[in-house]
């Protein structure tokens, strides 16, 4: 429809200072989609808030308002452009933070947060997706007008016209170095990375360019949802046949892992609703079937997830324990957490007990369980796909900050458990100095521990380094960047 009204409902214009008639005020078009995505984004810039935390009740208000109102409904194709304005605008921030300095004739910093989010918003529209080029430019400055006011629409529209000029390719071009000057850099900007962040995660890859390209485009790419079968509730099979072949996957490495390969809503499927199955990445399953897996001396009855929150392994591990008569102790430290962890485990077939404990000072005694898990706190850069904000939220000095805990309560955990039985020791960064480092210091400072190779107990999966610790990564195996180190306590 035109916004110029037709002659036979022209109102009389008002003067302008010429004297002559102005053009007619015109309210700008709310547009629920975009506007919903610019709140998440905010939420995500003022409150230090999680992306995949915030968008689902915001979605959730959004259909039950057009349901409510009887109006325009909000569609699942409204909800997909909306999840991708909001991962798409944080994966590549960094990028398009970039381009639009290229632009604008002052430092980025001095521009507003709300404006920058409608600008990165705009230039994701078009240089990251087939939304036309006059469409995007448009629906933003529609944008600007209902959250920003006029005047700073009128900058957006400035930019953005700049930004339509060229393509992704050849903006890349002009505002990254050449890799042969500086290629960190190069593949901070190409990629989307904060330089240190490539440089750690080059460091614990290895390899050359091509390695390090292909995880950090991993990292820049939308995750599959991935199931797991709780053990001991219901079997992967079960779970394919409600989501159906059309719309699932066996898992790639997992016997309990399904791939949803059409997205969509797992909390709307009933075996998600019912707990018989949850959300867990591939990755963070295989972790949990090692150390169930792991081959211990003697008896196998008690069994701690010392780092339990939000509940993930500790479902599998409670399932797994009692196929075999054992028994789970889950701990957090967290009392919140340690409810999503009771919520989790709620419905497991055998006996298990979840308490909010912190475990480097643990209620239990020492030489307590046969088998130990501890996924540790970390900067979380093996998620990067799933958390893109926590990119540009980290910064070199948390590891730092991370690095007594993750030591203290491997020692508490090597502690905790009895002579001849098993430690795991988990974390979701491939960073050296939260891996490898961790435990080669905690080793050398306990003895009577050994590491042994996990690599066996992850049968099939290839690439996951020399031993005898693992490492996945996301272009290689499609999980998180989960780390794994077993040890033995042998005194």
């Amino acid at each position: 429809m035109s916004d110029q009204p037709t002659p036979s409902n022209r109102r009389p214009q008002k003067p302008g200072r010429s004297g002559k008639p102005g053009k007619p005020h015109r309210r700008p078009r709310k547009d629920p989609v975009r506007i919903l995505a610019f709140e998440a984004l905010r939420a995500v810039d003022e409150r230090d808030a999680y992306a995949n935390l915030v968008l689902p009740p915001l979605l959730r208000k959004a259909r039950e308002k057009g349901a409510k109102e009887g109006g325009e409904k909000f569609d699942g194709r409204d909800a997909a452009l909306a999840t991708e304005l909001v991962y798409g605008t944080l994966r590549r921030q960094g990028t398009y933070d970039a381009i639009v300095a290229a632009c604008i004739d002052r430092p980025l910093r001095e521009v507003d947060p709300p404006v920058l989010d409608v600008l990165n918003m705009g230039v994701h529209q078009l240089l990251g997706t087939r939304i036309p080029t006059h469409a995007a430019v448009s629906a933003s400055v529609e944008l600007a007008r209902v959250v920003l006011g006029d005047g700073r629409a009128k900058f957006v529209n400035a930019v953005l016209r700049k930004v339509s000029q060229h393509d992704l390719g050849t903006w890349l071009d002009k505002v990254a170095p050449p890799y042969d000057e500086d290629p960190e850099e190069h593949l901070s900007v190409v990629h989307s990375h904060p330089r240190w962040i490539v440089s750690a995660l080059w460091d614990s890859l290895g390899g050359g360019r091509a390695g390090i390209e292909d995880l950090l485009e991993a990292d820049n790419e939308r995750p599959e949802v991935t199931l797991v079968a709780r053990p001991g509730r219901t079997t992967a099979d079960a779970v394919l046949d409600e989501v159906g072949e059309e719309s699932g996957l066996p898992g790639r490495w997992s016997p309990y892992a399904v791939r949803l390969t059409e997205g969509g809503e797992p909390g709307a499927l009933d075996v998600v609703r019912t707990g018989l199955a949850g959300v867990q990445d591939e990755g963070s399953q295989l972790v949990a079937l090692a150390l169930a897996n792991a081959p211990v001396e003697g008896r196998d009855e008690k069994w701690l997830d010392g780092c339990a929150g939000p509940g993930g392994k500790a479902a599998m591990l409670a399932g797994l324990a009692a196929g075999r008569g054992a028994t789970l102790l889950a701990a957090e430290k967290q009392p919140h957490r340690a409810g999503l962890v009771a919520k989790a485990l709620a419905g497991n077939p055998g006996p298990y007990q979840v308490i909010a404990a912190d475990g480097t000072r643990p209620p239990w005694g020492p030489g307590t369980f046969d088998r130990v898990l501890v996924d540790v706190p970390c900067t979380g850069l093996g998620a990067l796909r799933r958390r893109p904000e926590a990119r540009w939220r980290r910064r070199p000095q948390d590891l730092e900050g991370f690095a007594p805990l993750q030591r203290s309560l491997l020692r508490m955990a090597l502690e905790s458990v009895r002579v001849g039985g098993v430690v795991g020791y988990a974390t979701c960064s491939p960073h050296m100095a939260e891996t490898r480092a961790v435990v080669d210091d905690v080793l050398k400072s306990v003895g009577g521990a050994e590491l042994i190779d996990a690599r066996p107990l992850l049968e099939g999966v290839p690439a996951i380094g020399d031993g005898p610790d693992v490492q996945l990564w996301p272009h290689l195996h499609g999980t998180d960047a989960m780390y794994l180190a077993l040890i033995r306590r042998t005194a």
